[in-house]
């Protein structure tokens, strides 16, 4: 059975906001509720542990944990305390989405897949109570560093939130779950592809990695109220893809050089009113009718969970729920 999550991000609400929406998920049937990470924007830590304490079955999952910007031994600190605070309901995503987020910090972004699997290496050890490995390249600690105190779970799911097809086939060997955003959704049979494969290389059985379609979902009664609500979403994200992606639904980067252009100028906002008809088929946008079909190909595609990001609809609580009733049965 397809597992389900839901990916909340400020542009869904403020701290508060976010929190309950991960109770209503909760309510509505989700398996999972994840919270990004990003640079300058609410912290996905804190959200976790405010989840974590109003909620007792969803499990809840820090998502893009960067070691690029925090190191590993924070993020098991995290990971072993989110553990113990939600009774055994923890899981992470380490990486990044993207690798053009990060230079704007003095950061490298070309270190991040190298950087996420030594992460992922030393948290495993961390978590299941190991003294960590001193052998890596960019993270090189001093022998004898362990956890200072004992998770409920000696192995929590380490998901790898990876881009492009090296790093995605990289991450089909050593994580347990792969985060793709698959934007479009299009993509996801050679995404699946790509981890399967790095799976198989490594000498694993590809049905042991868990592949989260990450989709960015507006879901209406009123597809056109669905469309214009997620044209900030594609106007933020769109630039940061690649013509390869883009020729997937029909387009190209000269599409998105007026959007670019205005993002940098003006704003969402403004980028947002140029974001065309054409360019809605980078989401899953519509009615409920609409998304089930749109996501049913994932599931087609060997997605094994499926993972719905913002704005979600006109009013998110609504939306969540709508979704439980209407779209989720019919994916099951």
């Amino acid at each position: 059975m397809v597992v389900t999550s839901i990916r909340l991000t400020q542009f869904v609400g403020g701290p508060a906001e976010l929190v309950d929406l991960a109770v209503t998920a909760e309510e509505a049937g989700f398996d999972q509720v994840w919270f990004a990470s990003d640079p300058f924007m609410l912290h996905t830590w804190s959200l976790c542990t405010a989840a974590a304490l109003r909620t007792s079955r969803i499990h809840v999952g820090a998502l893009g944990m960067n070691p690029a910007t925090a190191d590993p031994s924070e993020m098991a600190a995290h990971l072993g305390t989110l553990d113990l605070l939600s009774g055994g309901r923890a899981l992470a995503g380490i990486g990044a989405h993207t690798d053009g987020m990060v230079p704007k910090l003095g950061l490298v972004g070309e270190d991040i897949p190298g950087r996420t699997a030594e992460a992922v290496r030393l948290i495993r050890a961390l978590i299941a109570g190991e003294d960590a490995p001193t052998d890596g390249e960019h993270f090189r600690w001093e022998p004898g560093c362990s956890l200072g105190f004992t998770p409920p779970r000696r192995r929590i799911p380490l998901h790898v939130t990876a881009y492009g097809e090296e790093f995605l086939t990289a991450a089909g060997g050593y994580g347990d779950g792969v985060l793709p955003i698959l934007f479009p959704p299009e993509t996801a049979a050679e995404v699946v592809g790509w981890v399967r494969a790095g799976a198989v290389a490594a000498g694993r059985d590809p049905s042991e990695v868990d592949v989260a379609g990450c989709v960015w979902v507006s879901v209406a009664d009123d597809p056109a109220v669905a469309g214009d609500l997620i044209r900030p979403t594609i106007a933020f994200f769109g630039p940061y893809l690649s013509d390869h992606e883009l020729a997937v639904v029909g387009l190209g980067t000269e599409d998105f050089a007026p959007v670019t252009a205005a993002m940098r100028a003006e704003g969402v906002a403004a980028a947002a009113e140029l974001v065309t008809d054409d360019m809605l088929r980078l989401a899953v946008v519509g009615t409920p009718d609409d998304v089930v079909v749109r996501l049913r190909r994932l599931v087609d595609a060997g997605v094994t969970q499926l993972s719905i990001g913002g704005p979600l609809g006109p009013d998110p609580d609504a939306a969540i729920r709508l979704l439980g009733d209407r779209v989720l049965p019919a994916l099951r």
